[in-house]
C-alpha cells in the first residue's frame, strides 16, 4: 500500500480549507468551547459559581452532546459528495489509470471527513480539559476523574467513526451530493422520528435501537459511566452501531470497485 490515500487526503482537506462557507461553521462549531472555556475560567476564580456550573464528567459528555449538531452538518458538508462528486464527473477513470489501491482511495477519502470531525469533537473537548488544567492551576480533576480523558476520546472516535462510514457508503450509492445530503438527513432524523413513534405508542424506551441518534446517547452515556437515557440494553446500541459500520465498509466494497487496478 503507498501513499496515494495521504495525496488524496490532504487535497480534499485543503479544498474544503479554502471555502469561506466551511470556514464559518468551522468557526460556529468552536463558539461552544468558547463559552465553556468561560464557564471554567468563572468556577476557577469564583468558586460560588460551581453551585451552577458543576466542573465533572457530565460536563465534558454534555459538551460532546452539544457538538452533536455540528458534527451532523460538518458530516453532509464535507461527507456527500467525497464520492458522488468522482462519479459525477467520472474521476474514477483517472484514479484507474494509477496504481492506487481501493483501500487507498477510500482511506484518503475517509481520513478527510474524519480530520474535521475530530475538529469539532475530540479536539476542542481535550483543549477544553487542558483549560480546566489551566485555569484551576492543578491535576486534582484529572486524578479525580481519571476515566475522562479516554472517555473523552473514546467517545469522539464512536461518534466520527460512526458518522464517517455512513457518510461515505451512501456517497457512493449517487452522483448526486445533494441526493446523498438527503439521504444522510433521512437517516438520522427518519430513525429518531420512527423511535419517537412507538416509543409513543408503546410507553418504553426499549425500541431505541432504532435510532441511529438513541443509540450514540446510549453507548457514549456508558463510555461516561452516566445513567443510560434509555431501556434499550447498551449492548444492543453498540451491535446496531458496529451492524451499521459493517454494512457502510460492505457497501463500499461493492460500489468502489474501480479504483482498483488490474494488472
Amino acid at each position: 500500500m503507498g501513499r496515494s490515500w495521504a495525496v488524496i487526503a490532504r487535497t480534499g482537506i485543503r479544498g474544503m480549507i479554502e471555502k469561506k462557507a466551511f470556514l464559518a461553521l468551522m468557526i460556529f462549531a468552536w463558539i461552544p468551547f468558547v463559552v465553556r472555556c468561560v464557564q471554567l475560567y468563572i468556577v476557577a476564580n469564583y468558586p460560588q459559581a460551581g453551585a451552577l456550573v458543576a466542573v465533572d464528567a457530565k460536563m465534558f459528555r454534555d459538551f460532546l452532546d452539544q457538538q452533536a449538531v455540528f458534527v451532523f452538518f460538518t458530516t453532509i458538508y464535507v461527507g456527500a459528495g467525497l464520492i458522488a462528486a468522482d462519479r459525477r464527473a467520472n474521476a474514477l477513470q483517472i484514479y484507474l489509470s494509477k496504481p492506487l489501491l481501493r483501500m487507498e482511495y477510500v482511506g484518503g477519502k475517509l481520513l478527510i471527513l474524519v480530520s474535521f470531525l475530530l475538529g469539532v469533537t475530540l479536539l476542542p473537548a481535550i483543549l477544553l480539559i487542558l483549560m480546566q488544567v489551566a485555569f484551576s492551576g492543578s491535576l486534582t480533576f484529572i486524578w479525580n476523574n481519571l476515566f475522562v480523558v479516554p472517555a473523552v476520546v473514546l467517545a469522539s472516535l464512536v461518534q466520527v467513526i460512526v458518522a464517517s462510514f455512513t457518510m461515505l457508503a451512501l456517497s457512493s450509492l449517487s452522483k448526486s451530493s445533494r441526493y446523498v445530503a438527503l439521504l444522510y438527513t433521512g437517516a438520522i432524523f427518519f430513525t429518531e422520528a420512527l423511535f419517537n413513534a412507538l416509543a409513543l405508542i408503546t410507553r418504553s424506551t426499549r425500541v431505541a435501537w432504532i435510532s441511529i441518534t438513541a443509540n450514540l446517547h446510549q453507548v457514549v452515556d456508558a463510555i461516561f459511566r452516566m445513567p443510560a437515557r434509555y431501556e434499550t440494553p447498551t449492548l444492543v446500541s453498540l451491535l446496531v452501531l458496529v451492524a451499521l459500520v459493517a454494512l457502510s465498509i460492505s457497501v463500499l466494497e461493492r460500489r468502489v470497485k474501480g479504483v482498483e487496478v488490474v494488472s
